[in-house]
């Protein structure tokens, strides 16, 4: 059992995480003609939480249940990974990547994200304002405009080839790029970072 725990606990290969992630798409199309995606639960939440007369939100929930547990799975199995299962080893990151981070002043990389930004202790500062309410905003936002998230759009939308998935997936990725070369810098410089 301890073998199987230490083999659990360490990173896994592209080659092993990248085809099973793939394999929810044909797996959930086969079962029930289902799509992935984590950005609509909130919408199922919200539906099923608030039984308002609210169009967007009349509809009938309960058939989209397998994706509230999967989601509900998704958050407990991230708690076992991370509480019981983490590995102990200290995290690699590229000496390029760590030089660049640190031109920023981000230099904590003990644990899974950078504790420079997210702690607890940045809750209520203005660290915590940019990217926990402004940043979780236009998250959300852009989840909604874009009809979705990366996961359902990047994973499931690609994969049945979905024009509109191809067009929100790239620009998903050119503003990440956007954010990280040219907005970041300043964002970090104006939170005291």
């Amino acid at each position: 059992m301890e073998q199987f725990i230490n083999w659990i606990s360490q990173p896994w290969p592209w080659y092993v995480a990248g085809p099973l992630i793939g394999l929810t798409v044909p797996v959930l199309l086969i079962i029930g003609n289902k799509s992935f995606g984590i950005s609509s639960s909130l919408r199922h939440v919200c539906a099923a939480c608030m039984p308002a007369n609210i169009p967007f939100f009349t509809y009938n929930w309960r058939k989209e249940m397998w994706n509230l547990m999967f989601v509900l799975g998704v958050l407990i199995g991230g708690f076992i990974a991370g509480t019981f299962l983490s590995n102990p080893e200290v995290i690699v990151i590229a000496e390029s990547t760590q030089q660049d981070l640190a031109q920023l002043g981000i230099t904590d990389f003990s644990s899974l994200l950078p504790s420079d930004i997210f702690s607890w202790s940045n809750l209520f500062t203005l660290k915590g304002l940019f990217f926990f309410v402004i940043g979780g905003f236009l998250v959300g936002f852009g989840t909604r405009y874009a009809g979705g998230c990366t996961s359902g759009h990047a994973i499931m939308g690609i994969s049945s080839l979905q024009w509109p998935s191809l067009v929100a997936t790239i620009f998903f990725m050119l503003g990440g790029f956007a954010m990280t070369h040219l907005l970041l810098p300043h964002i970090l410089a104006f939170v005291g970072l």
